[in-house]
């Protein structure tokens, strides 16, 4: 790792799993969780710390020697478990690092009971977004050697994928504040959000 993986891991990891377990805490459903992309489990475990109700386990491409919660190897496109075994799915800054994410859509929404799902991605509307994501994901993730399509969607480019695998967004969020100032007015500024999605159509809703 880098100088500027390590910086990144100290000054700027934990503030994102504990931003982002309070983000994904607020709108999870209770029962039974899968995360897909879920790195070593740290969001998800801060999660289950916050809400006794959940109870999740992971899948990923490249299975961690040491992960926070129980984790299971995929290809990245076809989730390995039968229809109807979670109550929900999420995904945690996954599906960008796809080529289509509405196959892990379409899959997601196989697996789960009721079609629920929520998401934390990113939004590439706005002044110089797809730049500043681009910055974004290679500090945070190049090191690690992720893959790095830089495949982000502006909101109407999501909402035809929602539409496609037959879900809409009953809760959308982009107030995530993940960054402190001054860092927020640069890599804030609603590039992110935070989303529960539900099969058919759905009032949007702030969260509650």
């Amino acid at each position: 790792m880098g100088v500027i993986g390590r910086a990144h891991s100290g000054l700027v990891f934990g503030r994102r799993v504990q931003v982002l377990a309070d983000a994904m805490a607020e709108v999870l459903p209770p029962g039974r969780v899968l995360d897909v992309g879920c790195g070593d489990g740290s969001i998800a475990r801060a999660i289950m710390d916050r809400r006794p109700d959940v109870e999740i386990e992971g899948i990923d491409v490249l299975v961690r020697p040491e992960t926070h919660v129980p984790v299971t190897e995929f290809d990245g496109t076809r989730i390995p478990h039968g229809d109807r075994r979670f109550d929900v799915v999420m995904f945690v800054d996954v599906l960008h690092h796809t080529d289509d994410a509405t196959v892990l859509l379409r899959e997601a929404a196989r697996v789960a009971r009721t079609s629920t799902i929520v998401i934390k991605d990113h939004l590439a509307d706005g002044v110089l977004a797809g730049p500043t994501l681009r910055l974004m994901d290679w500090v945070g993730n190049a090191h690690h050697g992720v893959v790095l399509p830089y495949n982000y969607w502006r909101k109407a480019r999501w909402d035809r994928a929602f539409a496609e695998v037959g879900l809409s967004p009953e809760v959308w969020r982009t107030d995530l504040g993940l960054y402190p100032a001054p860092a927020t007015w640069l890599f804030d500024r609603g590039l992110h959000v935070v989303c529960r999605l539900a099969a058919g159509p759905a009032a949007t809703t702030a969260p509650g």
